[in-house]
């Protein structure tokens, strides 16, 4: 019998991770199966402990489970607990140790595949929820010159900016949107939700710089994020490479094997 490992979700049945875990495994040559699961939305547990029980290896998770899977875990990663949220669990022996992959996904995405070394750059991350909190400690790790949070609620950048104070030799910074008249940085990063709908956010001009990029965390569609970088002459991206890369960083931690990401976004682009 493969190993078998799984994603839950709620909703579940879009998600491209089987697909590109089945990609890593033939490329790796791992003996394994990967499959998609609908968790209850008041069930997760259950269905992660009846996955374990099952003879389950480890699970990806998704939302609306990340914070569920952190509480579940009995033990974490640093970058778990920094991020509060787990996307990764690995099971051994009735043990669950709870991963986030997420902000690692992210910088490998911009470093490897976009060329885009973060040391030294003014770095602006948008959007203080639970995406943004994943990659904080990740990016901080990379020595940015400048780290900014800005939310249309600042009180919420603040509190974010303020737990991650002296976790790295960076120092993050947090404002609201208005605040960020007159500045321009080399990445923006979008990591509201606003990328799921038609809305664009109060962003001043000229934060976009031509030689800077602005990163889209969602895939699949042209956002008013992308679109109003676009219109500053920045070059963007969007969040597929960021979605490989967190699952080639779990598959490592399963397997230990790294698989090459390059073809398996090129088959999904």
């Amino acid at each position: 019998m493969p190993d078998r490992y799984a994603v839950f979700g709620n909703p579940i049945s879009h998600s491209k991770s089987p697909r590109i875990h089945a990609l890593f495994a033939a490329q790796t040559q791992q003996d394994m199966s990967y499959d998609a699961i609908l968790a209850p939305l008041d069930g997760f547990a259950t269905a992660i402990n009846n996955f374990m029980a099952a003879g389950g290896r480890g699970a990806n998770v998704t939302v609306p489970f990340k914070e569920e899977a952190f509480k579940l875990a009995t033990t974490l990663t640093a970058r778990a607990q920094a991020a509060c949220a787990v996307n990764t669990l690995s099971f051994h022996e009735g043990a669950i140790s709870g991963d986030n992959t997420d902000g690692a996904g992210l910088v490998r995405d911009l470093k490897s595949n976009l060329g885009f070394d973060l040391a030294a750059k003014r770095i602006l991350l948008l959007g203080a929820g639970g995406a943004a909190r994943g990659v904080i400690l990740p990016l901080l790790e990379e020595k940015p010159a400048t780290l900014i949070i800005a939310n249309r609620t600042e009180e919420k950048a603040f509190r974010l900016a303020l737990e991650f104070a002296g976790r790295a030799d960076t120092l993050p910074e947090a404002c609201g949107f208005a605040q960020l008249a007159g500045q321009s940085f080399d990445l923006v990063i979008n990591a509201t939700s606003t990328g799921l709908s038609d809305i664009a956010l109060p962003l001043p001009p000229h934060l976009f710089v031509a030689r800077g990029l602005a990163y889209e965390m969602v895939y699949g569609r042209e956002t008013p994020f992308m679109k109003q970088a676009r219109a500053a002459g920045c070059r963007v991206a969007d969040g597929l490479g960021m979605l490989v890369e967190q699952a080639a960083e779990a598959f490592f931690t399963w397997r230990g094997v790294r698989p090459v990401s390059v073809p398996v976004l090129a088959a999904l682009r």
